[in-house]
């Protein structure tokens, strides 16, 4: 059941209230699995730590030893050529893959990239130079050579966000892109030896990935970032993960380039009694079903309209096959929260600054001038936030636990560098030599002063 919350402080020390992601409670579960896994106590932290530094000490073996402890046996059994060698998928599983798929899949795999290709190549990554009689300034904007990929196979695998990170890669030119993602148990019957899904292999196909490795974890990130004997070094590693992979992009921020650091998905959803009691129902439903930490939240002025949601979500519950997770979301993390009015719901919504912000509201157009902070903004009935998840065009990796205040979606610009350029005159430097040098005296910094001083000639 989700709840309906009448009183607005409540709202906000609750479900609308930000905790970063490690600073909350960690379940007894998780402690005792570090526990048996590295037989000692040790925080995810001090986890996620000792497995990067093995992976930078021994490279290969230590992933391979990681990958066991952690995950397992593979899901082929120890007399497969794969699990021998589990890390680099062989080309002609990914060709038996594309061609295991039902065609009207493989077509929408293709359409969502050509939507993410079109959307993409709209965004300016241009190099720009301004001349002028004192010089030349300008900016070089080059592509990132290689970038890392990971895409997250837990409790079902997400090719999606494969193609989600790789084609703006790709679009801003970059080099080389692989992909590390964890075989899984529990998708056998639709994995190819790797362990890896059809569906994702498919995805790396369309996307253009140049190789794709089935390891998970803090490992892959350790992988990729230091580079082992399989798995060559990246410059930059982006995707979403659990707690030890976001923890290990934060622990590797400086060896290697990241995109972020993307918590539990969440979206917030401002609607008035023009909306479909069942439409929101489903759109709440569909991000709750993520997993257990996800935020589905409607905020609407009319109780009549949240009411009616409460009841449609009760019945459309039981229908899901992810029900159990649904519920628990949703009582945990989810709510539907009454508001005086559409502009308190938008003020709401900008302290929230949540990764996905629906508007469905009589005329939304006349909030979205209002909308200050969030990853994107869904405008109307049709424009909801699954088709952002998958076909719309818009990078699905978005900002997420607040970081929209201050963070943007993934785009090109996350796979290009730009680099300073300065040429100027002998008459321009002559003539910026003497403030430069005032500035460098201020700052005691008598190198500086005499290195310009030695131009004013």
């Amino acid at each position: 059941m989700i709840h309906i919350l009448d009183d607005i402080p409540h709202a906000q020390a609750t479900i609308l209230r930000r905790t970063a992601w490690d600073e909350q409670a960690l379940p007894a579960a998780l402690l005792a699995g570090i526990e048996r896994i590295f037989g000692q106590r040790l925080t995810p932290e001090q986890a996620v730590a000792a497995v990067l530094a093995d992976v930078r000490g021994r490279g290969d073996a230590a992933v391979h030893e990681w990958s066991q402890r952690i995950d397992g046996p593979h899901p082929r059994g120890s007399s497969s050529a794969a699990y021998r060698d589990p890390l680099a998928v062989p080309q002609a599983e990914i060709d038996a893959a594309v061609a295991s798929l039902a065609p009207a899949l493989l077509d929408a795999l293709q359409l969502a990239a050509r939507r993410l290709e079109a959307f993409h190549r709209q965004q300016p990554t241009g190099s720009w130079m301004d001349v002028s009689p004192g010089g030349v300034l300008g900016q070089i904007v080059r592509p990132l050579p290689r970038v890392g990929v990971y895409v997250p196979a837990g409790s079902a695998p997400l090719p999606s966000s494969l193609l989600h990170c790789a084609i703006p890669a790709r679009v801003a030119g970059v080099k080389e892109i692989i992909v590390c993602t964890p075989p899984s148990r529990r998708i056998t019957d639709s994995a190819g030896e790797s362990g890896v899904a059809a569906l994702t292999l498919a995805a790396a196909r369309v996307a253009g990935v140049d190789a794709v490795y089935a390891v998970g974890g803090a490992q892959a990130i350790a992988a990729m970032a230091y580079g082992t004997e399989s798995i060559g070094r990246v410059d930059k590693v982006v995707g979403p993960g659990g707690l030890f992979v976001t923890l290990a992009k934060r622990q590797l921020f400086g060896v290697v380039g990241i995109d972020g650091l993307p918590g539990p998905t969440e979206t917030l959803i401002i609607a008035d009694d023009t909306a479909s009691p069942a439409v929101l129902a489903a759109d709440l439903l569909a991000q709750a079903e993520h997993d257990l930490l996800a935020s589905a939240i409607l905020l609407t002025p009319s109780r009549r309209l949240a009411e009616q949601v409460q009841v449609e979500v009760g019945r459309q519950l039981e229908a899901l096959s992810r029900a159990e997770i649904a519920a628990a979301s949703l009582a945990g993390r989810g709510g539907i929260v009454l508001t005086a009015d559409l502009g308190q719901a938008v003020d709401l919504a900008n302290a929230y600054a949540p990764e996905h912000l629906c508007l469905l509201t009589a005329d939304p157009w006349t909030l979205v001038g209002r909308i200050e902070n969030a990853g994107g903004i869904f405008v109307g009935e049709h424009s909801f936030e699954v088709l952002g998840d998958y076909v719309a065009g818009p990078s699905h990796v978005m900002p997420t636990e607040g970081t929209a205040r201050f963070a943007s979606p993934l785009s090109v610009a996350d796979f290009v560098k730009r680099i300073s350029l300065i040429a100027l005159g002998p008459e321009e430097g002559r003539q910026l030599s003497g403030p430069a040098a005032l500035l460098a005296d201020g700052e005691g910094l008598t190198a500086h002063a005499a290195a310009a001083r030695a131009r004013v000639g």
